[in-house]
C-alpha cells in the first residue's frame, strides 16, 4: 500500500500521508493510478456531457487531468521544447531543462497539447469511452516508465533518481499494465496503441540521444504527454478503430 500511495504521490497533488519509497519502485503502480484517473476523467467527461456541450465536457476532462498531475506532464513537454532547439549543444540544452521558467516555445508546446487533447476528447469516435480514457492515461504512464527503464539517465535531478531506483520487475509490471490497458480498448485499437507505443518510446529514446546523451525526468514528461495525444487522436479517428 505504502508503493501504491508513493505512485500517487509522484503523479499527482493528492496529499498522501505515508513515508513515500523511492520513485523507481513506486514505478511499479504508475500506469494503475494512470488508470484510475482515466476512470475520473471518463466520469467527468460523460457526467458533464449530460449538461453541458461535448466540447466544454472535454475541455473540463483535460483541464482535470492536468490538475491532478500537478501539470507535471506538460512541464516536461515545454522543458523539451524550450532546450532542444537547433543549434544548441548538450550542456547549453541541459541547462535549460534546470531552468523553471517557461518560453516561447514550451508555451506554445503547451496550449498545442492542450488544444490536440481536448479537440480529440470532443471528437472520440469510438463507443468504448472508459476504455478509451483509461487507456489514454495508463498506457502513457507506462510509455514513461519504459523508456526510463531502457535507457541511460542524464543530469543529475527526478530523471536520475527515477532511473536508478527503478528495477526490471518494477518496469515489466508496470509495461504489463500498460498492455493490459491498451487491449482493454479492443484487439485493433490494443494493437495500434502498443504499436505506437513502441514506436514512439524509440523515436524518443534515439531523439534524445542525438541531443543530450540520454533522458532526463523532462524528456520522460515529454514522452507521456506525446503518447497521450496519439492514443487520444487514435479514438477519434473514424477509420482507426
Amino acid at each position: 500500500m505504502r508503493t501504491f500511495l508513493s505512485a500517487v504521490s509522484f503523479l499527482t497533488i493528492l496529499p498522501v500521508r505515508a513515508k513515500p519509497v523511492p520513485p523507481g519502485r513506486a514505478a511499479i503502480f504508475f500506469p494503475l493510478v494512470g488508470a484510475v484517473l482515466g476512470a475520473a476523467g471518463a466520469a467527468i467527461f460523460l457526467g458533464a456531457g449530460r449538461i453541458l456541450p461535448s466540447s466544454l465536457a472535454a475541455l473540463l476532462t483535460v483541464a482535470f487531468w492536468a490538475a491532478i498531475a500537478g501539470v507535471l506532464h506538460e512541464d516536461g513537454l515545454a522543458d523539451v521544447a524550450d532546450a532542444m532547439r537547433a543549434g544548441r549543444t548538450p550542456e547549453r540544452m541541459l541547462a535549460i531543462l534546470k531552468d523553471s521558467r517557461i518560453g516561447t516555445f514550451g508555451a506554445v508546446a503547451i496550449v498545442l497539447s492542450i488544444l490536440a487533447r481536448w479537440q480529440a476528447l470532443d471528437h472520440l469516435a469510438t463507443s468504448r469511452v472508459w476504455e478509451a480514457l483509461i487507456a489514454s492515461q495508463a498506457v502513457p504512464r507506462a510509455a514513461m516508465v519504459a523508456l526510463a527503464w531502457i535507457s541511460r539517465p542524464v543530469g543529475t535531478g527526478l530523471g536520475l533518481a527515477f532511473s536508478s531506483t527503478l528495477s526490471t520487475p518494477a518496469a515489466l509490471a508496470a509495461m504489463a499494465q500498460g498492455v493490459a490497458a491498451a487491449l482493454l480498448c479492443g484487439l485493433r485499437p490494443g494493437i495500434l496503441i502498443l504499436a505506437g507505443a513502441y514506436l514512439l518510446i524509440r523515436g524518443a529514446q534515439m531523439y534524445f540521444y542525438r541531443r543530450i546523451g540520454g533522458v532526463n525526468g523532462d524528456c520522460l514528461g515529454a514522452t507521456e504527454q506525446l503518447m497521450e495525444i496519439y492514443i487520444l487522436v487514435l479514438f477519434a479517428c473514424r477509420d482507426c478503430t
